[in-house]
C-alpha cells in the first residue's frame, strides 16, 4: 500500500532529523526537503490519474477547457505553498512562511478571477 510507503519515508526521515539536530542541526532541514520530495514522487502516480480522470470528465460535460486548468492550477499552488511553508517553518523561519501562505492565497484568488466572472455571469443570466 502506497500509504505505508509514505508513513515509513515520514517515520525514518522523522527519526533521521531527531538524531541529526543532536550532532548536525543544519542538515536536518535538507532531510526535510529531500523526504518531502520522496512523498511527492510516491504520490505522482495517483496524481496523474486523478488529472486524466478529471481530464475525461471535462471533455465528455462540454464544459470549458480553461477552468479545468484553472482548478489544476490552483491546487498545485496550494500543494506547493503547503509544502514551501512547512519547510520554512521546519527552519524556524516562521515570518517566511506566512509571507509565502500570503503570495499562494493571493495566486489562488487571482487565477479563480475567470471562474468568479463566469458563475456571476450566469446567476446575472439566470436572473429576471
Amino acid at each position: 500500500m502506497d500509504i505505508v510507503k509514505i508513513i515509513g519515508v515520514g517515520l525514518i526521515s522523522l527519526i533521521i532529523i531527531i538524531i541529526l539536530k543532536q550532532y548536525k542541526p543544519d542538515f536536518a532541514i535538507y532531510v526535510s526537503i529531500l523526504a518531502g520530495a520522496i512523498i511527492i514522487l510516491l504520490v505522482m502516480d495517483k496524481l496523474s490519474s486523478i488529472v486524466s480522470l478529471l481530464t475525461s470528465i471535462q471533455s465528455k460535460s462540454n464544459t470549458n477547457n480553461q477552468f479545468l486548468v484553472i482548478l489544476l492550477k490552483i491546487t498545485g499552488i496550494a500543494f506547493l505553498t503547503e509544502y514551501a511553508s512547512s519547510i520554512c517553518n521546519d527552519a524556524g523561519e516562521s515570518a517566511i512562511s506566512t509571507k509565502i501562505d500570503l503570495g499562494g492565497k493571493v495566486l489562488i484568488i487571482a487565477l479563480s478571477i475567470p471562474i468568479i466572472q463566469a458563475l456571476l455571469e450566469l446567476i446575472i443570466k439566470i436572473m429576471p
